[in-house]
């Protein structure tokens, strides 16, 4: 009991004579006595190569910062396409004085495409180092450098399975080779291997296949109505007479439903993809109507800018399709701008009955 009052009064002393030095102590302040200087890359010239994404490719080394007193700096490593960094990105940041930093191909690549840079074009990138502490306190900018990059152009990251109608009751007829233009792909969804159609069909039977030029993935009639089959003996899914139908798919399931559907009567006279995919978002890309499906259009190999675009007819806004959602998706009237987050060669297809559409990365 004893030693339990000493040691509480010897607590409190300590804390009365801490609190004592505190109001002694004189407030310390920082003060920068130099800012970073960029001192070397790696390379003065960079030609990236695709096939080699993981390869080192720069690496960026400077000299610290210096404070009056020792602290802990921070970095940020900028680039830009101007000298004078009117538009800047982050290349990377680093923590406890780390004055050098690494970049992989695939990384460089990213960066030149973030500051608009065209692939397989030499244009030079600047550099900087911005050196700070605490959040942004006490910042310094150092001397600018810079390289030249040849970005290459990055295909998207396309990790879906597309099926395709086939058959003499389709517009592709029972040609399923890769040639063939109007081999149509079904809706996906966001649930796997649950797809949807809806267009005209003729009197007569369809299969669905993955891979254009190949039967070796494919869907057809299995042992009764409404079931499907996926080996090479399944059978024509029959259609009794032409006209409208909404077919959906699970593949999972091995099961299909095919019901009458009501379209719009009115078509147009053109439907176009217009946004800043383009170029800007003054530039209509022109779709191809289908002679099969009035309500059906397509445009192939068509190289598209990341950013952003809609679907619209005769060239106004009058009516304009959109929906946030990449690659593939129902749009609506007025909806928002569909998203395409890389630059790269497309298939399109879009229904203006449904709204439905297709963006397909070319190989």
């Amino acid at each position: 009991m004893k030693n339990n009052i000493f040691k509480h009064l010897f607590l409190a002393m300590a804390v009365m004579v801490g609190l004592a030095s505190c109001e002694d102590r004189d407030i310390i302040t920082i003060n920068p006595e130099a800012p970073a200087i960029l001192m070397d890359l790696s390379t003065e010239s960079l030609v990236l190569d695709s096939n080699f994404p993981a390869n080192p490719a720069l690496t960026v080394i400077w000299d610290p910062a210096t404070f009056d007193v020792p602290v802990e700096t921070k970095y940020r490593v900028e680039i830009s396409a101007t000298e004078k960094f009117d538009v800047a990105e982050v290349l990377a940041s680093t923590t406890r004085s780390q004055t050098y930093v690494s970049f992989t191909t695939a990384e460089m690549n990213t960066a030149a495409k973030k500051i608009g840079f065209v692939p397989g074009t030499s244009q030079k990138m600047f550099l900087r180092v911005i050196s700070f502490i605490g959040t942004d306190a006490l910042m310094d900018v150092s001397n600018v450098t810079s390289l030249m990059i040849t970005p290459y152009a990055a295909a998207p990251i396309y990790n879906y399975t597309d099926l395709f109608l086939v058959g003499d009751a389709t517009a592709a007829g029972w040609d399923n080779l890769a040639t063939n233009k109007n081999l149509l792909p079904l809706l996906k969804s966001s649930e796997a291997g649950k797809y949807s159609f809806t267009g005209f069909f003729k009197a007569g039977g369809f299969k669905m296949i993955a891979v254009k030029g190949s039967w070796d993935a494919q869907y057809g009639l299995g042992s009764a109505t409404g079931m499907l089959s996926s080996d090479g003996g399944s059978g024509n899914i029959p259609i009794a007479a032409e006209g409208y139908y909404t077919l959906t798919i699970d593949t999972a399931g091995l099961t299909y439903t095919l019901a009458p559907a009501t379209v719009p009567a009115a078509t147009y006279a053109n439907v176009s993809i217009i946004g800043n995919v383009n170029g800007n978002w003054d530039t209509d890309t022109q779709l191809t109507q289908s002679t099969f499906d009035p309500h059906v259009w397509t445009a192939f190999s068509v190289s598209l800018n990341a950013g952003e675009f809609k679907f619209r007819a005769n060239n106004a806004w009058d009516t304009s399709w959109g929906t946030n959602s990449e690659f593939f998706g129902t749009a609506t009237i007025n909806g928002a701008n569909i998203p395409l987050s890389a630059e790269w060669t497309y298939d399109v297809y879009f229904n203006d009955a449904t709204g439905d559409y297709t963006l397909i990365p070319v190989k």
